[in-house]
């Protein structure tokens, strides 16, 4: 596989070293209430994921708040302080730059429910056993 090719695969170790290492900054920095703001203070908010753009300029936070509620309300708060955030995350980091943080909300817990809700939906089950009389006979 040529250089140009391994760059196109996916994120590289660094990238993802580096989101990791914002990641739990990031939870870090929450976690202990450094950030003042009433709906974060009230908001318990996990950090799923950080994704970096390639050249590490950027850092896009998935959040979730816990239980999902106060969801734009969290995100607007995160963006309000994003420049205090960015610094206390630059302190914690050893990067050249801090990067920019972008706040969205992660939608991977949503998504795994709606999954599991069809899953259990009575025409899949039906689906399901339908498909085990067959290897049965």
């Amino acid at each position: 596989m040529s250089r140009s090719e391994s760059r196109h695969a996916g994120p590289s170790h660094r990238l993802e070293r580096v989101g990791e290492a914002i990641r739990h900054a990031m939870a870090e920095i929450l976690q202990r209430g450094e950030i003042l703001d009433p709906v974060l203070d009230r908001q318990a908010v996990t950090i799923p994921s950080v994704k970096m753009s390639t050249d590490l300029k950027v850092a896009t936070v998935a959040v979730m708040p816990l239980g999902g509620e106060n969801a734009e309300a969290t995100i607007l708060a995160l963006n309000e302080r994003k420049k205090a955030l960015r610094a206390l995350v630059a302190r914690r980091v050893n990067l050249k730059f801090a990067p920019d943080l972008r706040f969205v909300l992660d939608r991977s817990f949503s998504a795994q429910a709606e999954i599991d809700a069809l899953l259990k939906s009575p025409r899949v089950a039906r689906d399901l056993a339908h498909d085990d009389d067959e290897e049965r006979h």
